[in-house]
């Protein structure tokens, strides 16, 4: 099932199509990095980027700031939340739905603007107001499904809103690393038009957007007024190219197009290597797998089925499709997660056992169950989608189950994924392939699998209900403390993945191919990336 490309590189690495006009690096005085990026097209500017969360690391970390942010800089060991546009929140002791923001002063827009309390609450009506004129279809279906628990928020004074949930949430601050702020008076100087926006942008991040080009690249150039003087960009200029095939990206790479690219083609990490690149990848809390539908009428509601899909796969064998370049999944997380827990249910290869159970529910090679799984043609995060996605479907019918796959462009995926099972937009289909991070409390357990977060609410898209789970979820969601915390979400995962709830494949690894050139780069342990740590020789 190995797909071979490498006898395609020599061939076609001399014959891509570029942007004509694409700087190199030879010719200019300032340090431009040429970044081929695994995406069909350029993520949406304006504040809140769609194509999932890998874009956040393309438009939205590098154009604008959350209040919240994610610890980027480190590779040894996992990041953890610090002071964005918020120097400090805190819960309210006296109710502990109400969270206090105190605002980072002195921050300007890119537009010289200035960031405040009034620019905080404009955005959040932005998304989550839709009588707010500013109010932004496109953006809050990016956003509003990561902030679930806001139920008000407040200007306290020009330095401090107010946000209040809807329960007592402790996990309440990792929703925050989603919300971008933008610019409310770069929106009303460019007549109140989101679309005028998009090409001139203005957020307070590490970059600014100098050029825009609809599915060819869009040019970050180094912003010297950012606030945060640690994290100015080592470039003055990245240019992030879209290239959602990976042999188009490795060519471009190896042809000198390009100076790095994200997921390269596996078959040719070799050839890459001898060629002089470098690949680095690290512990990345990301899984690729299938969400199951546990409606009325689809198969998966027989557990036997569930545990079946898990059984017949040969995780190994998907680890050598990628190189070696991600890593067997035994559940939502890795066993060296804190929420891993004691599952009884063994993730493991077992073709005996799984045949077993199918005939225990009826059916068999001969009398095969058939199902249709939607999934995505590729795109960030959806590693190699179509090899993958073909290797497993060979395996399942090993077992008596004939999947058919409605493939998909990967926005597509995530509208579907968004809207859940039962809507009509996934008719007749019973498992949504989407890969995700799983790097907090709520990326890992919350959204997936509380029934309280069955799509459209969150991204529990198949209808999971199970008490107990609801139960552990909610007594961590009250308890501050942090060990308490991860013994409850261990006990929950434990639980998730005794009821096989979903079918999971990998951990990615996210591998990077870096040119000779690329002398600056940390790897952090996530699926987000900073940018700014990129730098030539």
């Amino acid at each position: 099932m190995r797909i071979r490309n490498s006898m395609l590189l020599a061939a076609t690495a001399l014959t891509l199509g570029f942007p004509l006009g694409l700087p190199t690096n030879s010719a200019q005085a300032e340090t431009v990095v040429r970044y081929g990026i695994s995406m069909a097209d350029i993520p949406l500017t304006t504040g809140q980027p769609d194509r999932g969360a890998g874009a956040y690391q393309f438009s939205a970390y590098t154009i604008y700031d959350p209040l919240v942010a994610w610890e980027m800089d480190v590779s040894d060991r996992p990041g953890k939340l610090v002071p964005g546009l918020a120097t400090e929140w805190k819960v309210d002791e006296a109710d502990k739905k109400k969270w206090r923001f105190t605002l980072r002063q002195g921050v300007k827009f890119h537009d010289g603007s200035d960031f405040n309390a009034d620019a905080v609450i404009w955005n959040l009506d932005k998304v989550l107001n839709e009588k707010a004129p500013q109010f932004d279809k496109r953006q809050s279906a990016q956003v509003k499904t990561r902030l679930p628990s806001v139920a008000s928020y407040a200007k306290i004074d020009d330095a401090t809103i107010e946000i209040t949930t809807k329960a007592v949430d402790s996990f309440f601050p990792y929703q925050m690393l989603w919300f971008l702020v933008s610019s409310p008076a770069q929106y009303e100087k460019l007549g109140k038009d989101w679309d005028k926006f998009a090409s001139q942008p203005s957020g307070t991040g590490p970059f600014r957007l100098t050029k825009l080009v609809p599915r060819e690249l869009a040019e970050l150039t180094r912003n010297p007024g950012y606030w945060d003087k640690k994290r100015l960009p080592k470039a003055d200029k990245i240019v992030l190219i879209p290239m959602p095939e990976a042999l188009t990206r490795t060519n471009a790479l190896l042809a000198g197009q390009v100076d790095l690219i994200e997921t390269p083609a596996p078959d040719a990490v070799p050839q890459l290597k001898s060629a002089g690149m470098k690949i680095v990848d690290n512990v990345t809390p990301h899984v690729w797998n299938y969400h199951l539908s546990v409606l009325p009428g689809s198969p998966w509601t027989d557990i036997r089925l569930r545990k079946a899909l898990n059984l017949a796969i040969d995780r190994e064998a998907v680890v050598g499709l990628m190189n070696g370049l991600a890593k067997p999944a035994k559940g939502q997380v890795d066993p060296s997660s804190p929420w891993f827990g004691k599952p009884g249910f063994e993730l493991k290869y077992d073709v005996a056992a799984a045949k077993k159970l199918v005939q225990e529910a009826g059916y068999s090679k001969e009398k095969p169950l058939k199902a249709t799984f939607i999934i995505a043609q590729g795109g960030t995060g959806q590693m190699l989608s179509l090899p993958m996605n073909e290797f497993l479907q060979q395996s399942f019918k090993e077992i008596g189950i004939e999947i058919d796959f409605k493939v998909v462009e990967l926005e597509t995926l995530y509208t579907a994924w968004r809207k859940g099972a039962a809507d009509e937009m996934n008719a007749n289909i019973t498992s949504n392939n989407i890969a995700y991070v799983t790097s907090d409390p709520l990326y890992a357990i919350v959204r997936f699998f509380h029934s309280g977060q069955i799509a459209p609410v969150g991204v529990n898209w198949g209808g999971y209900k199970n008490p107990k789970v609801d139960a552990l979820i909610d007594e961590a969601k009250q308890t501050f403390d942090v060990a308490k915390q991860d013994e409850l979400l261990a006990q929950a995962h434990a639980e998730i993945v005794d009821d096989a709830t979903l079918v999971w494949v990998v951990h990615d690894t996210n591998p990077h191919a870096l040119s000779p050139k690329v002398k600056k780069f940390v790897q952090a342990q996530h699926w987000f990336q900073d940018l700014t740590t990129i730098g030539l020789e």
